[in-house]
């Protein structure tokens, strides 16, 4: 990906609402979400229906960061799965813990480097 990814923002403004703070709707947080969403693979559409209001903005926000973690889980665990089988000598194994992980991961920058580690089996 060219772009630089900055995560913490997100998750930080995420810490805030889920220890009760309401989410101020500014200008530079609906940029942030904006940017956050195509970030991690949610379509511009529902990301611009949802900063519309506090309360849509804020499950948004939820689910960025939720996408963030899961795909961040599901990667490291595929990336070291996949490093244990190819070291055993199973790289069919490993190949198919990877190509597992591109079935279902919707966040662009996971999906990379799981295309990275399948290109770098071969």
């Amino acid at each position: 990906m060219a772009e630089s990814i900055d995560w913490d923002p997100v998750r930080e403004l995420a810490r805030q609402v889920e220890a009760g703070e309401p989410l101020s709707l500014t200008s530079e947080v609906r940029d942030l979400l904006l940017r956050s969403a195509r970030e991690v693979g949610i379509p511009e559409e529902e990301a611009h229906a949802s900063v519309s209001g506090v309360a849509t903005a804020t499950t948004l926000l939820l689910e960025v960061r939720r996408r963030i973690r899961d795909g961040s889980q599901r990667l490291m665990r595929a990336l070291s799965g996949a490093r244990r089988l190819r070291d055993m000598g199973d790289v069919a194994g490993a190949r198919a813990l990877l190509e597992e992980v591109l079935a279902v991961e919707p966040v662009p920058l996971y999906r990379e480097q799981a295309e990275f580690a399948l290109e770098d089996l071969e």
